[in-house]
């Protein structure tokens, strides 16, 4: 990339002028950029530049990229929406164009973080949903992001620790899977780069130091090997470029992770890249490589038969020097491949001058070349409004697949690792996966729950009388995807059953109270709805679908409706007795004191698990007595009338509570062991825990299920949690 310093308006323009000749389109930029200049004035960044210097840096990031002309004008406005006050997206449009508006208003943040979200999570997932709806439609917005992205990965340093860490984890989280997946590599090895600098700046240090000790030696190395190579390509009078390559110090780190490798044993730190005219030559180069070094089996790829899903296409092997021993990987590729190597989907939008092709047609064209997009865009198009749950499809269905699959007809579908035919089937179309009765993989027939590989061929069998998937297939689907559509049929199926029920409920109570003749007055909404508490229903409906299913009966029913004491609201008893100035004061069974216990059931709520030592507060629940809360309970915030003191008893010794916690840590072996142990020497009843590595592969996040006797007991263990090498938070969380 051009310099990652300070850039000026002046180095920027010439590095625009490099491939953007036409008067009237360097008048546009000039125009935007004046623009911004005025919209910005007075506003400073974090490292006391000048604000505008960042929109000027992203302008150039896009030229470096060669976008077109729209493009660079709306990276050098996208922030003045946002962040200036007097600028409106109409004002944009009317300057400059609609085109250039959308892509401003694309890449603007959805709003504040305020009451419209529940918490920062939502509010970045939304933020994230609404740039990747927009670069469905329009691939430039996300090259405007990256670019944004990029540059503020470069001035990070000026941020306070905390906001390091969160910035570094969203862009190892959500923009490198981006960049690598249209790849474009040279902002994906950056991205990488930066943010595992300060995710972990110690062991980013360190790949950093083993690379410069080893640097003058392979340099040395990988200039022999080029001489000896270069006399092989003019002997046979082919034309090339050589030039060894450097591994960035992340992919160094995963792969020594990953693999459980030494750094001296990873094969390709050493690598040359030859680039020729044509694919010809690419193979012919092979030929020569092999005929003079010893390949190493099984590192050979062909890249340029079978290209990646990011159109990435090459040809790889690994050789020994003879005389050395030394290992090199060489790389051999069309200048044409080199720029999509580097670029990535931005080579197929590389801006020339007079080109025919509208940017809507360069779209659909890329769709055409990258498979995944095309799902990418019918996912976008089908998800829920949820931006967590589309989030979730995107970045497992999406940036994380890395099974690739065929249709009979040859089109390649994406798939997250495991995936079966279910997960096929609901990729091909929503009504493929509600119909599918079996699968043939590679010609023969399978289980649905048979994990599929890359290369197999899928064809899904079909029944149009079919009654739909069941509640299992949400176990045997393993993209988020295809389960949300399963759950979406049996939803619905659920709705149309329950509807069924309610009316034949209905139907039952009307014919019961006639069979006994009885007023039929009883059966109305008020005299049934006096009854509900009475049963721990919430309403109406709920009651006649419990007669229906036969999980009360009709009797049981008919007696509340006549009687009179059964009929009375368990909450006004609850509310009159606490009320009574006699009243006892004796522990419950859960060791909270709460007015009348002896006939009060009292419980402690499962959603935020309160223990001795907590603030507590009772709620009077419709038919369950009274749930115990912690005071902070978000699920009783806007509670009033139905909430009453309570107070823990003594002599709680005796007595266990359950905790959730959270561990997040860095991802290590025997992680989960050294929390067990920690538990076991505390004394700790483990009543459930589960363990995974987080999307970014390098991080982990342990949910467990606890016994304590009380917060100064917890309080105990979880600074003893925190103790374990490599755990970064210990969390006591709500259900």
């Amino acid at each position: 990339m051009a310099d990652k310093k300070s850039v000026t308006m002046v180095q920027c323009m010439e590095n625009i002028q490099t491939y953007i000749r036409k008067p009237e389109n360097l008048q546009l930029i000039d125009r935007a950029y004046q623009f911004a200049l005025k919209a910005h004035d007075g506003q400073f960044r974090k490292s006391g530049e000048p604000y505008v210097i960042h929109v000027i840096q992203v302008a150039n990031i896009l030229a470096d990229l060669h976008c077109s002309p729209k493009t660079i004008a709306a990276g050098l406005l996208h922030d003045t929406v946002e962040d200036c006050k007097d600028v409106e997206l109409e004002t944009i449009s009317e300057k400059f164009s609609p085109e250039i508006a959308q892509l401003v208003d694309a890449v603007t943040k959805v709003g504040k973080l305020n009451q419209e979200f529940k918490d920062e999570k939502e509010y970045l997932a939304s933020n994230h949903r609404k740039i990747f709806i927009a670069m469905a439609k329009d691939i430039r917005v996300i090259l405007i992001k990256l670019s944004d992205r990029l540059h503020n990965m470069r001035t990070l340093e000026f941020q306070p620790e905390h906001k390091q860490k969160k910035i570094a984890r969203e862009t190892l989280q959500v923009y490198a899977p981006i960049a690598h997946r249209l790849g474009i590599s040279r902002v994906k090895n950056e991205l990488e780069d930066l943010s595992f600098k300060y995710l972990f700046p110690e062991k980013y240090q360190s790949i950093k130091n083993l690379v410069a000790n080893r640097e003058t030696e392979r340099n040395a190395q990988v200039r022999e090997m080029i001489s000896d190579i270069e006399i092989i390509l003019q002997e046979y009078k082919i034309p090339y470029r050589i030039f060894g390559r450097s591994k960035h110090f992340y992919s160094i780190y995963k792969k020594m992770t990953s693999k459980n490798k030494r750094f001296e044993e990873i094969l390709d730190l050493q690598a040359i890249r030859i680039v020729t005219d044509s694919v010809t030559h690419c193979y012919e180069i092979l030929g020569y490589i092999h005929a003079t070094y010893r390949p190493i089996p099984g590192r050979f790829k062909d890249y340029i038969a079978m290209p990646k899903s990011n159109m990435y296409q090459s040809l790889h092997t690994t050789v020994v020097h003879p005389s050395s021993g030394n290992i090199f990987e060489i790389q051999i590729r069309t200048e044409e491949m080199d720029s999509i190597a580097e670029r990535g989907v931005a080579a197929h939008f590389l801006y020339k001058e007079n080109g025919k092709m509208t940017e809507e047609e360069k779209n659909r064209e890329m769709e055409d070349k990258l498979s995944w997009f095309r799902d990418f865009s019918i996912i976008t198009d089908e998800e829920s409004e949820d931006p967590l749950e589309y989030m979730s499809v995107v970045q497992q269905d999406i940036f994380e697949a890395n099974v690739y699959c065929l249709t009979p007809r040859g089109k390649v579908i994406a798939l997250p690792s495991g995936s079966t035919p279910i997960d096929f089937a609901y990729r091909i179309h929503t009504e493929v996966g509600n119909k599918t009765v079996g699968a043939v993989v590679n010609g023969a027939i399978v289980p649905i729950n048979t994990p599929l590989k890359t290369g197999d061929v899928v064809n899904i069998l079909t029944n149009k009388s079919s009654s739909g998937p069941s509640s299992d297939w949400i176990k045997i689907a393993k993209s988020p995807h295809a389960r949300n559509k399963i759950r979406a049929f049996l939803q619905k199926e659920e709705i149309r059953d329950r509807k069924e029920l309610i009316h034949r409920g209905d139907a039952m109570l009307t014919e019961e109270l006639k069979k006994q003749k009885m007023d039929s007055s009883l059966h109305n909404s008020k005299k049934l709805e006096s009854v509900l508490s009475t049963l721990s229903f919430k309403n109406l409906e709920d009651l006649y679908v419990a007669i229906a299913s036969k999980k009360v009966a009709v009797q049981a029913v008919v007696d509340r409706l006549i009687g009179t004491k059964s009929a009375q609201d368990d909450n006004e008893e609850i509310i009159k007795m606490y009320n009574r100035p006699d009243r006892k004061l004796k522990p419950s069974a859960c060791g909270v004191v709460v007015p009348g216990i002896d006939t009060i059931q009292v419980s402690l709520a499962t959603c935020c698990s309160p223990i001795p030592g907590d603030e507590i507060i009772g709620y009077v629940s419709k038919g369950n007595g009274v749930k115990v809360h912690r005071a902070g309970c978000p699920n009783i915030a806007r509670e009033t009338k139905r909430l009453i003191p309570v107070t823990w008893g003594e002599d709680l010794e005796d007595k266990v509570f359950i905790v959730h916690l959270v561990v997040r840590s860095e991802d290590r072996n025997y992680l989960l062991s050294d929390i067990v142990t920690v538990l076991q020497q505390q004394k700790i009843t483990l009543r459930h825990i589960t363990s995974g590595v987080d999307a970014n592969d390098l991080t982990a996040t342990t949910k467990m299920e606890i016994s304590v006797r009380s917060l100064d007991h917890l309080n105990v263990i979880m600074a003893n949690l925190k103790k374990i090498p490599s755990v970064m938070e210990v969390e006591r969380v709500l259900l």
